[in-house]
């Protein structure tokens, strides 16, 4: 069997060395692009948030509308207090509904050290100085599920009305299903704003 030689004749050769460049060019071309996209993707955070919201530890429930959370922005080692926003949840003293009111957060929240997303609206702080917030956690909104279950009122405050409606459809169907503060064999008679006006 004959060895077969290949032969190349000249323009052949010199099609070869005009293409080559472009060829190698190319490939220089689309390194260059994916390095490019490597490193956009690696420079972003791994939890990017948008603007009106913070990712933030809880160091402890306070009561059924208030936490103290830490890795606020402005001072990410200090505890700092949030209000969750559009809700009015029993005082404490308001018994039994204030303690049943801040077990339903701890439960939904999973305990101390756990992480949850807070959500600003336009008012940023109350009138003293807790941040104010709809508060996420794995996707559900804890200001919302307060109402929902009968542990806080729905409260519109200007200017935050982000949810309003979604809070006031929860706290008709607390009421229609007779869900905690709205229970008819144990109602609370006095909403959290007249029970702190009258034991001041």
């Amino acid at each position: 069997m004959r060895n077969k030689q290949f032969k190349i004749t000249v323009p052949q050769l010199n099609q070869l060395a005009r293409t080559a460049p472009v060829r190698f060019g190319n490939w220089v071309r689309k390194i260059a692009i994916l390095a490019c996209l490597f490193l956009l993707v690696s420079c972003q955070g791994k939890n990017q948030l948008p603007n009106n919201q913070a990712e933030v530890k809880v160091a402890r429930v306070v009561s059924g509308q208030s936490l103290e959370v830490l890795g606020m922005a402005e001072q990410p080692n200090l505890i700092s207090q949030v209000r969750l926003v559009g809700i009015d949840a029993p005082d404490l003293r308001q018994r039994p509904w204030g303690e049943e009111a801040k077990e339903q957060l701890e439960n939904l929240i999973g305990g101390a050290e756990e992480s949850v997303t807070l959500e600003f609206d336009l008012e940023a702080k109350d009138k003293i100085g807790r941040t104010l917030a709809y508060v996420w956690k794995n996707k559900v909104l804890l200001n919302e599920e307060l109402v929902k279950q009968g542990n806080a009122m729905f409260i519109g405050r200007s200017p935050n009305h982000k949810y309003d409606l979604r809070l006031e459809r929860a706290q008709q169907w607390a009421r229609l299903m007779g869900q905690g503060i709205w229970n008819p064999e144990k109602p609370m008679r006095l909403t959290p704003a007249e029970f702190r006006r009258q034991n001041l």
